[in-house]
Formats: structure tokens, sequence, C-alpha cells
């Protein structure tokens, strides 16, 4: 009876169905042990899917069939999954109508059964066949534009009469392109006009004259190509020349009539998609003698002006702003130039405008000022750049964005074309000294206190001030001695014994240059020095010293700012100062804060060891306090007054140690040279050497 069944349910099918054999559980009819199971797999070819049919369906009932069960696979992913009885109808109707694999595709089956029954099932029985898959009525995707055929393991596309089959073999077109060349006037409409037109269009009408015409385009009638509601061309008309592609053009408004392409070669294009209800367009092209139009090159202007010019007409063609002459691939200056309307309605010479390119800004090789992003930074005309300063211890002075200007220069929004400066932030320091100290059984100083105290250990023992990365001031009598390139000082430090030097925080400066003030007179005084009048020098590096938060420079003052009795500054050196019996030169650095005496306590000048009395001049001061002053060993060393009326940064240089009673004397009062009196021949000096 079963065999009956089968064989009317096989002849039932279509006879495009294949039987290919059946699938059953181990055992089976009799049935399937504990601990069975099995695994089968089978593909379908391309244009087929693989069914399973189960006609019979015995196994143990469980929840969500944990014990035993059968379960089914398409590609992998779990489709049925199924334990119990079925009876026949059920698994007809309801189960073997998902067993079904993709177009080419694989179904698998799984079976397991667990430890233990309380009675015998007889498992299952299935058989799977192969079909042709029907894509043209179970597959929406076929993209056939037109007619679809099924074919036993595929498909094909037709057409209506009037239409081909494009090269895809799916999208169905007409047949409107030709080739119009050599004819001087004719007529070209999308097809199927004055009707609607033919969905899934690619027209392409080639028209082509002599060189010295060009052709002239004449839209009539109604002009209807499907629009968007936006006003994006859905369907479109284009109109190429060897210049470049006028359009889309859609809508209901068409092209400008007359329609001067000046070009004796013209493409027309028109593209529609599958879908609307439009009717297209219509057109007559006729020929006409080549004009030149009223624009010979990009970015310029012609002179005089007219819509358009016969050939024979010179004109005068001019640059944009910011735009100069390319004459056969080399820049030149020139701004303009002549042309002459050819009969091809061309100019000739034509010479392009090219974008001023104002190159590299001017920026020095110190590697302080920098571009912030030299990469994408743009050197042409409009262009701009942004600078700043690469370390934290200088600050810009001057703009920080320039802009490339038409005449070819980098500038600033002010209009300066001049680059900034980096400057060196002066005067400031990161640790202040906590209070007064005395450089005779003065305070240590700490690192970072004074850091633009610098130390001479040879040939004399002195100090040096820091004014900026390049230079140095100091004494002149404690560099007379000296060869212009024999002197090294050291920074960034407070001990000034041997040992330390080799710290990784000591800054080693050697000199390069020494220019003493050409008023102070140098030689030997075999009775002792009564004048130290002009006691400044100005030491040039061999080389940019980097700033750190232990070598900084110092202010200058300005000109003819003056010193107010009793002012406080900060004198600091590695001089004398008091041992357990006697003055010892200090190996640390060490300040004192003292005040600036009346003009006639400084003119109470000391005398010499010969009796001689000392010079006193207006371009020298003297401080001290009881007990405060500066010694021998001190000399070029800094005198500092903070700028602000609260005695805070920034701090600027006062005086320079030069002279003064000897110091087991206690009269705790020393003569510095007045800085504000040489400020003006500092800078001009700095500024000429660094100009040579």
């Amino acid at each position: 009876m079963l065999r009956l069944s089968l064989l009317l349910l096989l002849l039932s099918h279509p006879a495009r169905c294949m039987l290919l054999g059946w699938v059953e559980s181990p055992g089976y009819p009799i049935g399937y042990q504990p601990h069975a199971s099995m695994n089968w797999s089978r593909c379908a070819s391309e244009g087929y899917t693989l069914s399973i049919r189960i006609v019979h369906l015995d196994l143990e009932d469980s929840q969500d069939c944990e014990n035993d069960a059968v379960k089914v696979f398409s590609n992998g992913n779990l489709i049925s999954v199924l334990c119990g009885q079925r009876d026949f109808k059920e698994l007809q109707s309801v189960v073997n109508p998902s067993l079904v694999s993709y177009p080419g595709g694989c179904l698998s089956l799984s079976f397991h059964s667990d430890y233990s029954n309380i009675k015998r099932h007889r498992g299952f029985k299935g058989f799977y066949s192969v079909k042709d898959f029907d894509e043209c009525e179970e597959d929406p995707e076929n993209e056939c534009s037109q007619f679809c055929h099924n074919i036993i393991g595929r498909y094909r596309c037709s057409c209506r009469h009037g239409y081909h089959l494009g090269t895809d073999n799916h999208t169905c077109t007409v047949s409107c392109g030709k080739d119009l060349s050599g004819l001087n006037k004719g007529d070209i409409s999308s097809p199927s006009w004055p009707g609607l037109y033919a969905e899934n269009a690619d027209c392409r009408y080639t028209l082509s004259v002599e060189a010295h015409l060009q052709l002239e385009l004449h839209f009539s009638g109604v002009f209807d190509v499907e629009q968007s509601p936006d006003g994006q061309c859905i369907d479109a008309l284009r109109i190429e020349t060897p210049s470049g592609i006028m359009g889309p053009f859609c809508g209901h408004t068409p092209p400008p009539s007359p329609f001067l392409t000046h070009s004796h070669r013209v493409n027309i294009s028109f593209t529609s998609d599958g879908f609307g209800t439009n009717k297209g367009f219509t057109l007559h092209f006729k020929t006409r003698g080549k004009v030149c139009q009223a624009v010979a090159t990009s970015h310029s202007t012609v002179t005089p002006q007219q819509p358009e010019y016969e050939p024979g007409q010179t004109v005068t063609v001019a640059c944009d702003l910011g735009h100069i002459v390319n004459t056969q691939g080399h820049l030149k200056l020139s701004l303009q130039y002549e042309t002459t309307c050819q009969s091809t309605g061309i100019w000739a010479p034509s010479y392009p405008c090219e974008p001023v390119n104002c190159g590299h800004p001017d920026i020095p090789e110190d590697g302080i000022l920098q571009l912030t992003d030299s990469e994408n930074s743009h050197t042409r005309y409009k262009g701009q750049i942004q600078l700043r300063c690469s370390s934290q211890y200088y600050t810009l002075e001057g703009n920080d964005k320039y802009t490339c200007s038409a005449g070819g220069k980098w500038v600033s929004s002010s209009g300066t074309s001049q680059m900034p400066k980096c400057t060196p932030v002066c005067g400031m320091h990161e640790n202040a000294p906590a209070s007064a100290g005395r450089i005779l059984g003065g305070r240590n100083a700490n690192l970072g206190e004074i850091p633009w105290q610098l130390l001479i250990k040879e040939p004399s023992r002195g100090g040096a001030t820091l004014i900026n990365d390049r230079w140095a001031v100091t004494a002149a009598h404690v560099v007379e001695a000296l060869e212009e390139t024999s002197l090294r000082l050291y920074g960034g430090l407070v001990d000034g014994r041997t040992m330390s030097l080799r710290s990784s925080d000591v800054v080693v400066m050697d000199s390069e240059r020494i220019i003493i003030h050409p008023g102070y007179t140098r030689g030997d005084f075999p009775l002792g020095r009564i004048n130290y009048d002009n006691d400044i020098a100005l030491i040039r590096l061999t080389s940019r010293v980097n700033f750190g938060p232990n070598l900084l420079p110092i202010c200058l003052p300005e000109v003819n700012r003056g010193l107010v009795e009793n002012e406080q500054g900060t004198v600091s050196g590695w001089g004398l100062t008091e041992g357990k019996e006697s003055l010892v030169t200090s190996r640390v650095l060490k300040y004192a804060e003292i005040g600036v005496y009346s003009l006639s306590q400084c003119q109470n000048t000391p005398r010499t060891p010969t009796g001689s009395p000392m010079i006193f001049t207006e371009n020298m001061f003297c401080a001290g306090a009881t007990g405060k002053d500066s010694c021998q060993k001190d000399s070029g060393s800094p005198f500092v007054i903070p700028t602000l009326s609260a005695g805070t940064g920034p701090f600027h240089l006062a005086g320079i140690v030069s002279w003064g009673p000897p110091c087991k004397d206690r009269e705790f009062k020393g003569y510095y040279t007045k800085v504000e009196n040489y400020v003006d021949w500092i800078k001009e000096t700095i500024d000429k050497v660094e100009n040579t």
C-alpha cells in the first residue's frame, strides 16, 4: 500500500521533477537503537532547487525535540527540527513545503537518538529530488525589462517589436543612434517622436562638418524630458564638444535656441530609464562660420569686450588678479598678451593664466619659527599659512597668519610682508628667590632661581648675563685681556665646582666674538685702575643655546628709565663670600637683595691703594645694604630689578657688577655699569653683526 501511495505521489508531480533518492534513519523501518546518529548532505546545480519530502515520521517525542530529533539545514542554516509522530497529510501540507534549498543551494540532514526509549520507534523516511527553478515566476528580481522565458536550468529575456536586447542581455532598448557626419543640416529627435519616447533608451548622434564651420542647434516644439520633483534629471539630454559636456538638460525648459556649439564636432546623447511617459525633444541642426568666444583662456578678460569675435580680430588678454601668463611653460611676470581670432574659431597664440605662486615663506633655518602645518599649506594665490614658535620660551612678534598676495608675496592681515620673529621670553623664571640673601654670607640659589646667570671660570673668575639665545653681556674688564674666541661660559647651574660641570643640567657655551665698548679704556694700570667708565662688553656665542627652566635670558631695561634711591634689586654671583675665618670663593651661586644709593653717596668714591680717588660717571650707579654687597670675582654678574612695582617679573638688567672697595673693608657699597645707558649700543651692535 505504501509503494502504491508513493507511486501515485510521484506521478502527480510535473515531469520536470526528477526523483534522486531516499534518505532514512538507521534501522528503518524496524526501528533505531539508542545513541544512533547519521549525517546526510546534497547540493543542487545552478538554476535548480533541492527538496526533501518526508513520507513517514515516528520518533520519540520530547519538549523542543531534546531527546530524539531530525534536523534539516539549508546552506548551513537550520530550517526545521522534527520529532514525535506526524501523519502523511500533515507532513505534506505543513512540514515538506519548507524543506527546499535556494537555487543552486545545498540541504543537509542530521539525526540523533538519546540513550533509551520507553518503546521502539520506527524512525523517519523521505526522498530528495531536484527540479528546475522557474526564475520568471518565482524570482521577482530576474531583471528582464520586458519578457522573461524560463528554460531548464536558466532563463532568458526578450523584447517587444522595435526594441533589441542590450549588452547586459536583460534590458530592452531601442536603436536610435546615428552617425550624421558630413551633413550640414538635418533633424534629430527622441525615439518615437512625437509619441512617448521608449524606456531604457541610449541614443548617440554624431555630427561632424568642415573645420572652419560650427554646428548650430535649434530646438522647436515641445521639450518634455522626465525630471524628479526636486529638479534632478531622471532622463537626460547632453551635448558634448571637444571643450566639454553641456547638460544634462531635462524638464520642460530646452537649451537656448539657437545653441552655438563653437565646434565642428558634436556628440548628442539621450538616455532614459525604464519608467515614465514623456514626449522627449526635437531639434534642427545647421552650420555657420566659426567665431571666437569672449573667453580666450580661463582666469582672464578680453579687451575690447564683445559677445563674439570674427576671424582676424586681435584682442588683448589680461590675466585676472593674482594670475600671470604662462608662456610656453615658463611663468613670467607678464599680466597680459595679444591674440588673434583664427578661422577655426580659436585664439592664437593662447597662453594660460595661472595663479601666482608665493613659494615657501622665507623662514630662518634655526627651527624656532615654524609653519603650523607645512604639508597642507598652499603657496598659490590666496593660499594661507600660519606660523608659530616651536618653543614655549619664545613669543611670536608680529602676525601669525599670512596670505599669498597677487604680487607674489606673503602678506599679513595688517598688510606687511615682513615675516614675524620669535623673540625670547625674557626676565621670567619658574623658581623666584624666596627672600633676600647675601653674597657676603649670602643665601644659596636653587636651580632656576637666577636662570640668566652665567659663570666664567678662566682665565679669571667672573660672571655674565644671558640676554638672548646668541648673546651675553659682561663687564669689559673681565674680558679685556682675552682673545676674541678664547672664552668659555657655563649656564644652567648653581654649583661652580669642576665636578658639577659634568652634570647633564650644565650648558657649556663658547664665544665666537667679544665686543668691548669703544669708550672703555683698555691697558695696564701699574698704580691701579681708577676709571671703569663704559665697563661693558658683548659676547656672541658660537651657536644658539636651547632655553630651559634653568637657562633663560634677562630683559634689557628701557632707555633713560632712571634709577630711584632705595630701589631694590638682586645681585648674584660666584664671587668672594664669608668663610669661617676669612673671605673665600663661593662654590655655589649666591644672591642678595640690595638697594640703590643716592647720587651723593655714590660720588663719595673709595681710593685706590696708591691713594688716587676712583672716577664716578653718569654711566654708573652704586648699591648695597648693611652686611650685603657684591664682592671680588662677582665682576660681570647681573644686578636685576623687577619691572612691575609689585616686585614681580619680568626682571630687567639694571646693572653689571663693575668695581668697588675691597670687601674686607666692609663698606658694603658696589659700583655697577648702568645698562640703560647702553641699550641702543647693544641693539645696534647685535643688528650689525647679525646682518653682516
